[in-house]
């Protein structure tokens, strides 16, 4: 597979990290999609293990998300700038903190967007508990997977 081939899928890959964050984007769907193309392109073993191991990670997150009881982000007052920041934190917490650093990030992200807007740490808390309450979960739960996914192919793309 080609350096331009690997490129387009990785710009495939942020589009759909950023399509999670964004409603009505299909991002985890696009996710996926990149990897079966990459799978596709250069048929080895380990694209084939990249890909059954996203087919599981993305399944796994949608029974979370069915699981928790439906609601929605916009309803709680949770801006788009909110959104971005908890996909920044996320992606920052993702590479400090290998992996587990995503959970933290996010909520972070949430955190200081709503302390810079708000000025106030009780009044950010208190924003923060009504975000993730008012379906962050199911964001961080489909971002996670997302994350997941990015990693293991950009590994196994680095070091396979």
């Amino acid at each position: 597979m080609g350096v331009w081939d690997l490129l387009l899928v990785g710009l495939v890959l942020v589009l759909g990290l950023c399509g999670v964050l964004v409603p009505g984007v299909p991002g985890s769907w696009l996710v996926w999609a990149a990897v079966l193309w990459w799978a596709l392109k250069d048929p080895q073993p380990l694209a084939w293990g990249v890909l059954v191991g996203a087919t599981v990670a993305l399944f796994l997150s949608q029974v979370v998300r069915w699981s928790l009881p439906p609601r929605r982000l916009r309803n709680s007052g949770t801006t788009r700038r909110a959104g971005a920041y908890a996909g920044v934190g996320a992606l920052l917490g993702f590479v400090v903190i290998p992996v587990l650093g995503a959970i933290p990030g996010f909520l972070a992200g949430i955190y200081v967007h709503e302390r810079l807007r708000l000025g106030d740490r009780a009044a950010a808390r208190a924003a923060l508990r009504t975000a993730m309450r008012s379906g962050g979960s199911s964001v961080l739960t489909e971002l996670f997977a997302c994350l997941l996914i990015a990693g293991a192919w950009l590994g196994s793309v680095i070091w396979g």
